[in-house]
């Protein structure tokens, strides 16, 4: 029967998509694994792999389609012989339909084979099972499970619509239409004292002339990065710590490293290290230094990491994204420098993976190149810190009883003060600095 090519969900918070453009037309001949379209997600743009063999039958969603939800169905490939009509999605007989490109293939096989694959977010293509009564199970979103429980909504009396029977966030909000007398739980305590919404659009046009202003509609990008720093201002507590890093040394080591790279043929050097090379692998060792910096907060634990996962943010055309380096307090500074030129030119190109910026320990937001002298940054979500570096300069300091000209550099911390706190982060901060101001400690 027709299998529907459902909009994957890239990422766990992944809830629209832009569908770029397909790379089949209708009546192409499909093999699984062949790349079909091009999603845009906030953060990137993913290639979408076909999970069965057949026929592009319709193209239900065209090319340039904007603001796509997770999980609607935009086309359908079929068999030899058979129509191009989509099947229903809206009961549990829906077919089942391709849901991933290359970064979740794994994801996308396991949901394939009925495997449970857990992800968050309403647009996951796992599937979160759950036993009924009668030994039967149960497929629910985690956000329709969320909305469930806050609205006292048994699922096991919920049909589900979305791909296999899976309830979905639509689902379970009908079905709180038909029971207005069931007792809401109350909101969580943060939607009564969250920040009142800003004025609308038209009411901040009115304070311009007509005319003395162009519209740009905002970008995927523009908005998740709106939308998540709201998030954590007004989720995390943020303190922070501020202080300079003698950097003479450090500039030393690094003159001395770069002279002895080995050169390929054409005279180009294995590698250049960079200042922010030495912060990404200072503050990956002071994470595993001070251990219990390393952290994560949740609402019932501390996830304590094993691994100092740096994230280092990239600015790239309408935004910024975070790619991270795994494991950096193990990896060489050469290792570090590459990765992070390979990072930049790919997020440049919109083409890194989730893999490449999902979680991380603790992030470096480096402004110095800039000229900026100090700044304070806010923590990328699920992270507990982050370090905001200025610029290093020359300036006059007292050494040994008397002036003398040292290179300084400020260094900001902002943490997540439920899990970082004031001690804690000062210990922290002041491992980064030992490591910058000795940085022969970082080649051991």
């Amino acid at each position: 029967m027709p299998i529907n090519i459902l909009m994957p969900a890239l990422s766990p918070t992944m809830e629209k998509g832009n569908l770029t453009r397909w790379l089949k037309k209708e009546g192409d001949q499909i093999k699984s694994g062949d790349v079909i379209a091009e999603i845009e997600t906030d953060k990137a743009t993913m290639e979408v792999e076909a999970a069965d063999d057949g026929v592009l039958a319709r193209i239900v969603v065209p090319d340039g389609a904007t603001d796509v939800p997770v999980n609607d169905v935009i086309g359908v490939i079929a068999s030899e012989g058979e129509g191009s009509a989509a099947p229903s999605v809206e009961g549990p007989s829906a077919a089942p339909a391709t849901q991933q490109s290359a970064p979740a293939a794994n994801t996308a096989a396991a949901a394939h084979a009925g495997a449970p694959v857990q992800q968050t977010g309403e647009g996951a293509t796992a599937r979160s099972p759950k036993a009924f009564k009668n030994g039967a199970r149960l497929f629910a979103s985690p956000l329709a499970r969320r909305i469930a429980k806050q609205g006292n909504i048994d699922l096991a009396k919920v049909s589900g619509s979305g791909p296999h029977g899976r309830i979905i966030e639509r689902d379970v909000k009908a079905a709180l239409a038909k029971s207005p007398q069931a007792p809401a739980r109350p909101a969580p305590a943060l939607a009564a004292t969250a920040t009142p919404s800003g004025p609308s659009d038209e009411t901040i046009k009115k304070y311009y002339a007509p005319g003395s202003y162009d519209e740009i509609p905002h970008q995927m990008m523009r908005k998740a990065i709106a939308r998540r720093l709201v998030e954590a201002s007004q989720t995390i507590p943020h303190f922070y710590l501020t202080v300079d890093c003698r950097l003479d040394a450090l500039l030393r080591l690094r003159a001395e490293i770069n002279a002895a790279a080995s050169k390929d043929k054409d005279g180009e050097p294995a590698y250049k290290i960079s200042v922010n090379d030495f912060i990404i692998k200072a503050l990956a060792l002071a994470l595993i230094r001070v251990p219990d910096a390393n952290v994560t907060w949740t609402e019932a634990t501390m996830l304590k990491h094993k691994t100092a996962d740096v994230g280092v943010a990239v600015a790239i055309p309408d935004g910024l994204i975070t790619p991270i380096i795994r494991a950096a307090e193990s990896k060489t500074l050469s290792v570090i420098s590459n990765e992070m030129k390979d990072f930049a030119a790919r997020a440049r190109l919109r083409k890194l993976l989730p893999k490449d910026y999902e979680g991380g320990s603790s992030s470096v937001s480096n402004l110095g190149m800039f000229g900026i002298q100090q700044f304070a940054a806010i923590i990328n979500p699920p992270q507990a810190s982050i370090l905001a570096v200025g610029a290093g300069e020359q300036r006059v300091v007292v050494r040994d009883g008397a002036p003398a000209v040292a290179t300084l550099m400020n260094a900001t911390l902002s943490t997540d003060h439920r899990a970082i706190d004031g001690a804690l982060g000062a210990q922290l901060l002041g491992a980064f600095r030992d490591l910058i101001e000795h940085p022969a400690g970082m080649l051991a």
